[in-house]
């Protein structure tokens, strides 16, 4: 509960009052503002207090002097200052009422005592406000001979960039708003007056307080799945069969497991991988270190430009060189987004190749959070490609055809429109056709217009895109036979899953890549066909589960709109993403059930050794 200043006991006043003294006021420093040039530096996101004061008049026994300043300071308009609030202090101050959980903002306690910070000057107001500063700021890679010294300077230069967002509370007054939007060169459509508290991100942290459990949903921990056991090593489990993973249903451990086990490993010779997002303590990052120094052939691409984790990134590229590891900035001109990692290792029968593919980022953490797929083979003709790829992208090479995999900027667009263009043609000539894809954004005009075309010929379209799609579906003589679903629910859907009939022989198809320009060309992207029956299997019936929902599920509507799914009638509500948690759980259940029981000999105790 937050508790309103103008509404307190005697006591919480006093309580709050003492805190202000204690641990708020030694921290502040106001910065007046004498001047149009006079305005003091604000950091991006962070939260400041605007103080608006002015003079408190001639007094009793005040010199000429003095008393001159003020009259002077009084005809040209109220003074003022800028408080920032340090990040080092909490946002929320707790109020130890028996009742609840109760907290006051510290903006609030601050403004309730402004006057301590200004002793003898009469205060008009006090608002908060927080800017945002424009991080949109390329590098010209054409001019930058050094890519990470490039980027760090992008990196300094968005500290001190224009401001391109002013967030006021709703309560300010028109002066206020005059004077931040003079000092921060800032316009109308770039003011949000916020009817509430800023920044409510803060609140995050709330979220992790104990307590209340009540209030919390029931926890959805990955599940491990039998099919990659964890007493059993990664290497063993794909020389006999390819693995596919669900995330966060399915755990993200086999593949951290796939990378510490190459470490540690003295048959393996050679790791190969991109990082594009990866976490704060990464495991693989780790992993990846550690094989450097046991004399293991490591390189890795870490993309510089990935959007606001650009420092992280530089960090780890930094501290990998130094570990050893052979580290590449990517492609000049090129995100590189794919998501791929190669193990090479000697065996008894020759160099065999392990390869990931995936549809998320090698972070450990969002795999928790995001619905991902990973495919984890040894076949040989996808080793063969994830090489072929890889030092395309390390080396001078000229774009490729692959084996399996087609790559972006050139060949997956391609591919994709092939594809759709292969079921246009099925459906002419009277064919069942059918396309079903999973994506988190539609907006390529090629790819629409293809899935346009597709349509009119009779094939059956089913779309499930989580974010932006300018294709309309529903519109007679144009898409009515596809349909665009959304699923908005407690994982982010991220997953990149493509099926097309193909004549009764279905083509199944993950990718990093969504339908979208600068995904299919300016970007370094993958897409990976499944071959594995069991696996193709699998995510056709999770792309069949994901058009079954009607809990979570939004249609779209022919004119850009969206409605919620509803269940037939008398049938309950499917929710997918509990589904395919339930039948994680189940797979779990029902190895254990099946597991033969061990047999293990007592011995007795107090035994010499």
């Amino acid at each position: 509960r937050r508790l309103q200043m103008n509404d307190l006991t005697t006591d919480v006043y006093e309580y709050l009052e003492q805190t202000f003294d204690r641990e708020i006021y030694p921290v502040l420093s106001p910065i007046a503002v004498r001047d149009d040039h006079d305005f003091p530096f604000v950091t991006g996101l962070g939260l400041n207090l605007l103080v608006r004061l002015e003079p408190s008049g001639d007094r009793p026994g005040m010199s000429a002097a003095t008393a001159s300043g003020r009259k002077a300071r009084k005809q040209s308009g109220p003074r003022s200052a800028v408080v920032p609030i340090p990040k080092s202090l909490s946002r929320f101050i707790t109020v130890p009422i028996d009742e609840g959980h109760n907290y006051a903002p510290v903006e609030d306690v601050i403004a309730e005592f402004i006057g301590r910070l200004f002793p003898g000057e009469p205060v008009l107001e006090c608002v908060p406000f927080r800017i945002t500063r424009n991080a949109d700021m390329a590098v010209r890679e054409d001019l930058a001979g050094d890519l990470l010294l490039r980027m760090k300077e992008v990196l300094e230069a968005r500290k001190s960039s224009d401001c391109v967002r002013l967030e006021v509370a709703e309560s300010i007054s028109d002066d206020a708003i005059s004077l931040l939007k003079g000092h921060l060169d800032v316009e109308d459509p770039y003011l949000y007056r916020i009817p509430g508290v800023l920044d409510l991100s803060a609140f995050m942290g709330m979220s992790r307080m104990t307590g209340f459990d009540h209030l919390r949903e029931k926890p959805w921990p990955p599940q491990q799945t039998p099919a990659a056991p964890a007493r059993e090593s990664v290497f063993d489990i794909l020389t006999r069969h390819d693995l596919l993973l669900h995330h966060p249903y399915e755990s993200f451990d086999p593949v951290v497991r796939l990378v510490e086990e190459a470490a540690d490993d003295p048959n393996v010779l050679a790791i190969k991988q991109i990082l594009y997002r990866t976490s704060k303590n990464s495991p693989i990052v780790a992993a990846l270190k550690r094989a450097a120094n046991k004399d293991k052939h490591v390189t890795v691409v870490v993309e510089l430009k990935a959007r606001f984790d650009e420092a992280r990134n530089i960090e780890w590229a930094q501290s990998l060189e130094q570990a050893g590891v052979q580290v590449i900035y990517g492609l000049r001109g090129l995100k590189t987004h794919a998501k791929i990692c190669i193990v090479v290792r000697r065996e008894p029968s020759g160099i065999r190749r392990y390869v990931h593919f995936g549809t998320g980022n090698y972070n450990e953490i969002t795999a928790r959070l995001y619905t991902d797929t990973s495919y984890m083979t040894s076949r040989e003709d996808y080793g063969a490609d994830a090489s072929a790829f890889f030092n395309m992208i390390s080396g001078y090479s000229q774009p490729m055809r692959f084996r399996r995999i087609a790559s972006a900027p050139v060949g997956l667009k391609e591919r994709i429109l092939e594809m759709i263009d292969g079921e246009t043609l099925r459906a002419e000539d009277g064919q069942e056709a059918r396309i079903m894809a999973r994506l988190n954004s539609l907006v390529h005009t090629d790819v629409i217009d293809a899935l346009y075309r597709a349509s009119c010929a009779g094939v059956d379209i089913k779309l499930n895109v989580r974010g932006i799609c300018c294709l309309r579906p529903g519109v007679p003589g144009l898409s009515e036979n596809i349909t665009v679903t959304s699923i908005v629910d407690r994982f982010l859907e991220h997953s990149r899953i493509m099926y097309f009939h193909h004549g009764g022989s279905p083509v199944v198809m993950i990718s990093s890549a969504d339908w979208m320009p600068r995904n299919l060309e300016r970007r370094v992207e993958l897409l990976t066909p499944v071959d594995d029956p069991a696996c193709r299997d699998r995510l056709i019936r999770i792309l069949d589960d994901i058009f079954r929902d009607t809990a979570k599920a939004r249609i779209q509507q022919p004119d850009g709109t969206y409605t919620r799914a509803k269940p037939g009638r008398g049938r309950k509500a499917l929710r997918s993403q509990e589904y395919f948690y339930q039948q994680a759980c189940e797979a779990v259940k029902q190895d254990r059930k099946n597991r033969p029981p061990v047999l293990e000999p007592q011995r007795p105790t107090g035994l010499d050794a």
